[in-house]
């Protein structure tokens, strides 16, 4: 794979890197410029502490050898040293960590003026006690380089007084820092090398399906349905997959469709032009001086060009609909009204066929939706149940208002011939394969169905069919009250 700074890999080991070096470098800052303050501010803290441990060993449990030791273990622990005098300027213990580096015992240059001299025990003391009997002084030690604390109290025990002493540097030394610097320097350079193989790993197991699912979408894009998207292991790509194996098999499903749609088509526009090119030649040849046959011929011409525009428009009133962009014309009006203006308008198809068709419809029954489009579809019911019931027998439209009066139901019942069960699925569209059973009439284009099942969908209808072979069909549809219309078109 060609390096891209614009993909996904790249761009998230990049930042990954940038934010683990601003940390580490945010750390070093932090580290570099705290470590001086909390190192003065710890050594105030632990000369307290050494101060009471000593008083504790060497004073109060009047020091033996063992407590002696641990005195000096404390001095030494925490890097100070330690004068204890007595009343006479007697130095009575002493501890040193600091060697040559501790005021007490080694001359050494101060280059902060003090009041007094460290190494004179009579003067210190007497300092000590001219200050309430505590003290603290800080001082630069020369030799060292260092500030420094000097911190005295006075202890009064059953034996006497007693005067203690404590230094300790209040600075790190530079061989601690210079340590410090490098230990950060190896540290800074172990998690640069570790954020930046993470960060390879994890951008990697992140931009991999997506990089899979890139090249089974460019199959996909080449008509190539056969693709299967695998989104890994995060939640995001995985339902990215999902959806676009989802799409790619809706996709193989319209051109499924769309390969149907051209060969059933274009049959039934190769059929009616082949009449009309058949029997225009006729006209031509045979029956031109013939008004009877001349008349038939054209008749049935007329007819065909008829059902070629039938066929148009019903086609282009299906995509019309099912574009979305169709407006309903919603309004108030009465279903049982309009029932039986369409009975009325269809008297004609339903003496000729020899049978009865009979209503159960309240007085007034009003809904709201587009009176247009809902008679076309309840005219399309009766129609197919004309077509397909046997003389001699009896269609029942029945219209009522359901027990929970939020809803008003339409039935269309025949005693036709059926509908196979296996096709009671693909009867709403005209160009499902399991519908190439279909024959071609003058009367209908054969997308009755597939129009009436858009209508109810725009108008957010439930609908369906209940049917038995040679024994009748039930079709059906539900509207909504206008309240529940307004809810579902706003979560829309």
């Amino acid at each position: 794979m060609k390096f891209d700074r614009h993909g996904i890999r790249f761009q998230f080991w990049f930042f990954y890197l940038i934010f683990a070096v601003f940390i580490v470098l945010l750390l070093g800052i932090l580290q570099f410029s705290l470590i001086k303050p909390y190192y003065r501010n710890n050594q105030i803290r632990t000369v307290q502490y050494v101060s009471n441990e000593i008083q504790r060993f060497i004073i109060d449990d009047n020091g033996n050898t063992s407590n002696a030791t641990k005195a000096t273990q404390v001095a030494v622990d925490n890097n100070v040293c330690v004068n204890i005098i007595n009343d006479y300027g007697k130095v009575v213990y002493e501890a040193d960590s600091l060697g040559s580096g501790c005021v007490f015992h080694t001359p050494v240059s101060l280059l902060q003026n003090t009041p007094v001299s460290m190494q004179d025990a009579v003067t210190l003391r007497e300092y000590l006690i001219s200050n309430n009997n505590e003290m603290s002084i800080n001082l630069i030690n020369d030799r060292s380089k260092q500030e420094m604390v000097v911190y005295g109290r006075t202890i009064r025990s059953n034996l006497g007084n007693y005067y203690l002493f404590v230094n300790s540097p209040l600075e790190p030394l530079d061989s601690i820092v210079d340590f410090f610097s490098k230990q950060y320097i190896l540290y800074m350079l172990i998690v640069i090398v570790a954020a930046s193989l993470i960060s390879l790993i994890i951008s990697r197991s992140l931009s991999d399906p997506i990089i899979k699912m890139q090249k089974e979408a460019d199959k996909l894009s080449h008509a190539d349905y056969a693709t299967e998207f695998d989104g890994g292991r995060y939640t995001e790509t995985r339902e990215l997959a999902e959806t676009l194996n989802d799409a790619s098999s809706r996709l193989s499903q319209i051109d499924e469709l769309r390969k149907d749609l051209i060969a059933n088509v274009s049959h039934d526009i190769k059929t009616p032009l082949t009449s009309i090119k058949a029997y225009a030649e006729m006209i031509k040849d045979i029956s031109g001086e013939n008004p009877v046959k001349r008349e038939e011929h054209l008749n049935v011409i007329i007819d065909e060009a008829d059902y070629l525009n039938h066929l148009v428009s019903d086609m282009s009133e299906l995509s019309k609909i099912q574009s979305g962009n169709y407006i309903l014309r919603l309004s108030n009006f009465d279903l049982a009204m309009k029932i039986r203006e369409i009975v009325r308008n269809n008297s004609v198809l339903i003496n000729e066929g020899h049978l009865t068709v009979d209503t159960e419809l309240p007085d007034l029954l009003t809904v709201y939706a587009d009176e247009t489009k809902i008679a076309q579809v309840i005219y399309n019911f009766l129609s197919n149940a004309i077509k397909h019931t046997p003389e001699g027998k009896t269609i029942l439209i029945r219209a009522y208002r359901k027990e929970d009066e939020e809803t008003v139901r339409v039935e269309v019942i025949d005693q036709g011939t059926g509908i196979d069960e296996q096709e009671l699925p693909h009867i709403w569209d005209r160009y499902q394969k399991s519908s190439s059973s279909f024959s071609r009439s003058i009367s209908s284009t054969g997308l009755g169905l597939a129009i009436v099942k858009a209508i109810l969908d725009a108008h957010h209808a439930n609908y369906g069919v209940f049917s038995e072979k040679d024994v009748g069909s039930t079709f059906w549809f539900e509207l909504k009250q206008p309240d529940q219309l307004e809810e579902d078109d706003n979560d829309a």
